[in-house]
């Protein structure tokens, strides 16, 4: 899918011009994916354009370079801040969000303590993840030859540039072989995840999903999806899941921040339930689409874009303490 360009990108406290958005051919990141990033919707809801969980993915970003004893050199007030102008600035309505933290260029060595932490925010208008007509009508997936990372080898609680090596070997598999995607096991045999999503099952009236320990990110939408199906009645089980139950699901869907809620009507050319997308996914799906399109948020998960907002600005000060 290809990227609509936009006018300005965020780059260590400045807008730049799109086409002046670059790094240094030797920075650390270049060599060995030392990256933490967050994938955030923004959504053209009847209310005005709202952010869908902002605070959360923040969050997670700043845990996920914390891992990795990275420190993002703004606060979590100022990323809030920048998200909000970068929308603005190029005046988007929906659009994917890419902030990213890196390490840039001094040292070359593995060891990237030395090298600086830049940070860089992007928003671009996305189609869908999937395919067109695939939250509607789902997908056709396998599972994966390739599996996710054992524990104590690379933290799956941290989204990194450097784990998606894993996740593009999944990918290609699944497209070569003529799948849409690939649902990868974890080091012992139990369902963890597709390239970039988590997964769900329906099985008698249970909604089942993989736990953390599962070598799973801990997904934003898949813990909203965990709330909305509390709320509609239905019982959640965080759990080890075997492979075979994928086969006897009434219902599997993926979720994530590109991926929404997408049914998945066959895995390994194994019919899910009709082959359609189910009761409880339907139900699902309303649920989070009257949050994210119709802005009724009782959760408070939205964070609305104030056209009238002054663009935020670091200091100088801030900017003469080393904050580029």
């Amino acid at each position: 899918m290809a990227i609509k360009e936009v006018e300005k990108i965020w780059m260590n406290g400045k807008f730049v011009d799109w086409a002046n958005a670059k790094i240094h051919v030797l920075s650390h990141v270049i060599h060995y994916g030392s990256s933490f990033f967050e994938g955030i919707r923004c959504y053209a809801t009847k209310q005005g354009p709202a952010v869908f969980r902002l605070d959360e993915h923040i969050k997670r970003l700043i845990n996920s370079a914390k891992i990795f004893r990275a420190e993002i050199p703004y606060s979590h007030e100022e990323i809030h801040e920048a998200i909000l102008d970068t929308i603005k600035v190029n005046n988007l309505e929906a659009c994917y969000i890419r902030p990213i933290a890196f390490r840039g260029f001094d040292d070359i060595g593995v060891n990237p303590l030395k090298n600086p932490v830049d940070f860089t925010i992007a928003a671009y208008e996305w189609s869908s993840y999937l395919g067109k007509g695939a939250i509607e009508n789902g997908i056709d997936v396998c599972v994966s030859s390739w599996r996710r990372s054992a524990p104590n080898s690379t933290p799956t609680m941290s989204k990194i540039g450097g784990a998606y090596m894993n996740s593009q070997l999944i990918k290609m598999e699944a497209i070569v072989n003529g799948y849409s995607e690939g649902i990868a096991l974890d080091s012992q045999g139990f369902i963890s995840e597709g390239s970039g999503e988590n997964i769900f099952l329906i099985h008698d009236g249970i909604v089942f999903t993989p736990q953390i320990s599962n070598a799973i990110l801990p997904g934003i939408t898949r813990n909203s999806i965990i709330h909305l199906a509390r709320e509609l009645g239905y019982e959640v089980k965080e759990t080890n899941i075997m492979r075979e139950m994928l086969y006897i699901a009434d219902e599997v869907f993926f979720s994530g921040t590109a991926a929404e809620i997408t049914p998945i009507r066959s895995v390994d050319k194994s019919i899910i339930g009709k082959g359609s997308k189910g009761k409880v996914t339907s139900q699902l799906q309303d649920a989070f689409f009257d949050i994210v399109k119709n802005g009724n948020d009782k959760h408070g998960w939205l964070t609305f874009v104030d056209n009238n907002r002054k663009i935020y600005t670091l200091s100088s000060a801030k900017v003469k303490a080393g904050k580029k």
